[in-house]
């Protein structure tokens, strides 16, 4: 794992204003968008929510989860484990109004938490750009050559 990796990886992660986290609900995949919230580290991600919720119940039960980012530069899907964490402190610090607008209490309110991330691998994408990727893929088609569309990898976090 290379530090450019890394950076490409958290490049991703920051410019993704939706996230999505997959975890296991009742024996299945369930995905719901997440706020991206400020990211320091990319092997650490938090996300502001209620802790009435059925996935914060079901995150306590099967803590494996996977998380999806995507941009026009491209992907990245983090494999790791959450986690409730009641760090008051830290969620003072992330809370924003976006946070505001979906939660029903403030920062304060006992039932606001946050699900803590701990990533173990990230598995990217990077794109050429959208008109790029259409070229290289019209050449792809066309010839018998295969299209550059971007580099690929997995980074341990």
């Amino acid at each position: 794992m290379s530090e450019t990796e890394i950076e490409t990886v958290a490049t991703i992660m920051r410019e993704t204003r939706i996230a999505v986290l997959t975890h296991v609900e009742d024996g299945r995949l369930v995905s719901v968008p997440m706020g991206t919230q400020d990211l320091d580290d990319p092997g650490t991600i938090h996300f502001i929510t209620e802790a009435d919720t059925d996935k914060v119940r079901a995150i306590a039960a099967h803590p494996e989860v996977n998380i999806a980012y995507a941009t026009d530069d491209g992907w990245v899907s983090v494999s790791g484990t959450a986690r409730r964490n009641d760090d008051r402190e830290l969620l003072g610090r992330l809370w924003d109004a976006s946070a505001g607008a979906f939660m029903e209490g403030g920062p304060d309110d006992p039932n606001s938490t946050l699900i803590t991330v701990t990533a173990d691998t990230a598995r990217y994408w990077t794109s050429p750009g959208t008109v790029a990727t259409v070229v290289q893929m019209a050449k792809g088609l066309v010839s018998d050559g295969r299209p550059d569309l971007g580099d690929t990898g997995t980074v341990s976090l």
